[in-house]
């Protein structure tokens, strides 16, 4: 996210939407996936890996299960990025893969924009090293579209159609003190793009 935006955001989500979308999103997975009893909730972070706890404490609401049963960690993708030689170099993330692993489960990746989808790449790079899911899907908060390699979104809270020169930015309370996705004009090129 770039930093950087115009004083002009607008909000296009508040807290209950957001709420209200990971409510709906963790009821598609369980659809889906007809239960959650194999499920593995995946974080990117850094923002992705609070709305994967979130999504986590959702599913087991909806399916009964205890508080922190469901397996829900982190994927740091720092050092899959095809962009490092680019940009300055960043501080690496924790993966935290639950103790019962992923292989042969259904791993559902979770991240707060999908954009170019090069982030997403390289989560499916990262999670090659780390073993073999059954299956993976993709969650995200925000689908902002300029989508640049051939990756899609199972889940998504909201499809936002925006222009390159526009920025979306997600808070959430645990990194920002509260809950909202802006939309804004970048007054500057960043190198992420969201």
């Amino acid at each position: 996210m770039d930093a950087r935006t115009s004083d002009a955001a607008r909000s296009v989500l508040e807290a209950p939407d957001i709420a209200r979308v990971l409510t709906r999103i963790a009821h598609e997975i369980v659809e889906r996936a007809k239960g959650a009893d194999d499920v593995v909730l995946l974080g990117i972070p850094t923002r992705g890996v609070f709305l994967a706890r979130r999504l986590a404490a959702r599913l087991e609401e909806i399916t009964g299960r205890s508080a922190g049963e469901l397996p829900v960690g982190s994927l740091d993708i720092t050092m899959y990025r095809d962009d490092l030689r680019l940009r300055p170099a960043r501080a690496l993330a924790r993966t935290d893969i639950p103790d019962d692993g992923i292989d042969g489960r259904l791993v559902v990746l979770v991240d707060d924009v999908l954009f170019s989808g090069r982030t997403i790449r390289a989560a499916l790079d990262a999670l090659g090293d780390i073993g073999r899911p059954r299956a993976v899907q993709l969650a995200v908060l925000v689908d902002r579209g300029h989508r640049e390699l051939p990756i899609r979104a199972d889940y998504v809270g909201k499809n936002l159609p925006t222009s390159l020169r526009e920025t979306v930015k997600v808070q959430l309370t645990e990194e920002d003190g509260r809950d909202s996705v802006l939309l804004g004009l970048r007054e500057t090129t960043s190198a992420d793009g969201k």
